[in-house]
């Protein structure tokens, strides 16, 4: 797949808003550096209205940016070169094959993404992962919204789900995902490449949404029936600014926010359907 690097020159405080604000349109990769950060989008997903939306941010923030066609190449072998294994307090650990095994965690996952760079992303996914460890998700129905490479959805698989489906809308997250269920054994985990459309008519006691604001904000409505009294809603993928926009959303739609953190400036809130 090729990708076209956005090359960003910006002060060190203001690369976390900038990977927030970036993340709101189809970047799917993002790394830090010490001149700011670089955002990777999907060459095929670069429209007129991203580049529009991006020249508009220069307007708030003062950096500069340069674009950088990247062809496709053998994304895993640059991936195995950046790659640190992750682990969230003593409850999960995530790894790659080659990577020793991670012993004093309740639960291990393999991953073996599709491509590569850092992802700029591990704050969201790490809250999520801290998030789901008080989540009862025994004999659940979960949804993993926007999976990428299907780490939630294994980890529900894990803690005793036993109906869930993860849904991306990108190739590489569809074929990531299959290869890491294979992987780590998650047979109760069905795959759909496409939007919330293809999964709208069943209910789900959980549903995994680690995407963007503007994405969750987007389906509130649609989540709001898909999920029943009781149930749970875990979101990530978002400045801390944007979540308390969507707590204030959510109300709208039968939700409460029961639970906040975040890191490095990044927001994960839990929500319980009313």
């Amino acid at each position: 797949m090729d990708y076209i690097q956005y090359k960003v020159n910006c002060a060190q405080q203001i690369t976390d808003i900038l990977i927030a604000l970036f993340g709101e349109y189809p970047f799917d990769t993002f790394e830090e550096d010490e001149s700011g950060m670089s955002a990777y989008i999907p060459a095929q997903q670069e429209d007129e209205a991203t580049k529009i939306a991006i020249q508009a941010l220069q307007q708030q923030f003062d950096f500069q940016y340069e674009r950088i066609f990247v062809p496709a190449q053998n994304w895993n072998e640059v991936w195995e070169s950046n790659f640190e294994p992750i682990v969230v307090d003593d409850f999960c650990g995530l790894r790659a094959e080659f990577h020793p095994p991670i012993t004093h965690v309740k639960h291990e996952l393999l991953i073996q993404p599709k491509m590569a760079f850092g992802t700029g992303h591990h704050a969201t996914t790490y809250q999520m992962i801290q998030q789901m460890q008080f989540i009862d998700f025994v004999d659940k129905r979960v949804l993993d919204y926007g999976c990428g490479t299907g780490v939630l959805a294994m980890l529900a698989f894990k803690q005793g789900a036993t109906f869930i489906d993860a849904i991306d809308i990108d190739e590489w997250a569809y074929e990531n995902t299959l290869e890491n269920i294979n992987i780590n054994d998650s047979a109760a985990v069905s795959v759909f490449q496409g939007d919330l459309s293809l999964v709208k008519e069943n209910i789900y006691d959980v549903v995994l949404a680690n995407i963007t604001f503007n994405v969750i904000s987007s389906s509130l409505e649609t989540l709001s029936l898909m999920i029943p009294s009781g149930g749970w809603l875990l979101t990530s993928g978002f400045y801390v600014g944007h979540g308390k926009m969507l707590m204030l959303q959510a109300t709208d739609y039968g939700f409460q926010a029961v639970r906040e953190s975040q890191r490095n400036d990044w927001a994960c809130v839990v929500f319980q359907k009313q």
